[in-house]
């Protein structure tokens, strides 16, 4: 698609637009950041306030790899793969998703729809269709349902079927394991201590993943504690270290994993393939993925998440008392 086709204004739009884009595309924080700020202005964007809470999960499960359990439980070597997988698969959606937020926001400013521009930003078919229904028909919770379901297929190809990843990550022995012990979840915390959210099982499905993204929407925006998550994040700056809300719970009493900028550099990621997934056989699908998930009635976690420390801590007690026999 040649630039040159557009008019000298159309192209200054996407210049401001991919820069801004990997502006806020550095790392884990400058999107949780980023998501968040875009949301406080434009309100009606509802899965950018979600995507920031999930961002901050990212950086807590990135931070976990190089704190006192994970670097005792886990070789290195795995845990660099692990990082890089969180790194690649967070950094795809934000620079799929981010283009599409700015071109609605530009779009209000103008007071006219300019999604066709998406087009220059390789943003699937399905998200042009779906963006252009809702500045007719303003259906807040269809499109967050929309850019959820996109966003999961932006990763499936690249990261979660891509050989390298499926080999060392979600075709191993730990991944098979973390996923029995229930540890793919994401958390939102209050301030005092108390922690919701939910497991995804089956991770590497695609739908199991577009479930828990809207059981995490109706959490953040439609259940009893919505306010007091929210609450948590407007007053918690997000460092990427679980300290962020462990402080705030009596059975932690220090700092158990670090910041995310003192612990990892910048990662310069390249793509190449952008192959939309929306085609005649991912289309039939797509009706059922607007489905409401079944309820899951329990969604406080915050004994369930000390019990899964707990089990941990132990595992790393037992793999160096064992590691110390070998020796």
């Amino acid at each position: 698609m040649a630039i040159i086709s557009l008019t000298n204004s159309q192209s200054e739009i996407i210049k401001i637009i991919k820069k801004q884009t990997e502006k806020g595309n550095l790392d884990n924080i400058s999107r949780t950041v980023f998501y968040e700020h875009f949301y406080l202005r434009n309100k009606e964007i509802i899965w950018a306030y979600l995507a920031s809470f999930v961002s901050r999960n990212a950086g807590w499960n990135m931070t976990d790899l190089e704190g006192e359990i994970f670097s005792e439980l886990i070789p290195k070597d795995y845990r660099d793969v692990l990082f890089l997988t969180y790194e690649r698969a967070n950094w795809l959606i934000f620079s799929d998703a981010y283009p599409q937020l700015l071109i609605y926001e530009l779009s209000k400013q103008k007071e006219e729809p300019l999604f066709d521009l998406l087009k220059f930003f390789h943003v699937s078919e399905f998200m042009v269709e779906q963006w252009f229904e809702f500045w007719r028909g303003k259906d807040i919770q269809r499109l967050c349902k929309a850019l959820i379901i996109n966003e999961q297929h932006v990763i499936q190809k690249p990261v979660i079927e891509d050989p390298f990843y499926h080999e060392k990550v979600f075709g191993s022995l730990p991944f098979v394991i973390e996923e029995k012990l229930h540890f793919s979840t994401v958390l939102f915390p209050t301030l005092e201590g108390r922690l919701y959210g939910y497991s995804v099982h089956g991770f590497k499905k695609v739908k199991n993943r577009i479930d828990l993204g809207k059981r995490l929407t109706n959490l953040l925006f439609d259940s009893n504690e919505a306010k007091k998550i929210r609450e948590f994040a407007i007053k918690i700056e997000h460092t990427g270290s679980r300290y962020d809300y462990e402080k705030y719970v009596k059975k932690v009493a220090r700092k158990r994993t670090p910041t995310l900028r003192s612990t990892f550099p910048v990662i310069h990621h390249h793509r190449s393939d952008y192959t939309d997934w929306y085609n005649r056989k991912t289309a039939l699908k797509v009706p059922k993925y607007f489905q409401e998930p079944t309820a899951i009635p329990k969604y406080e976690l915050t004994d369930w998440y000390y019990q899964k420390q707990q089990q941990l801590q132990v595992a790393a007690k037992l793999e160096k008392i064992l590691l110390n026999l070998i020796r």
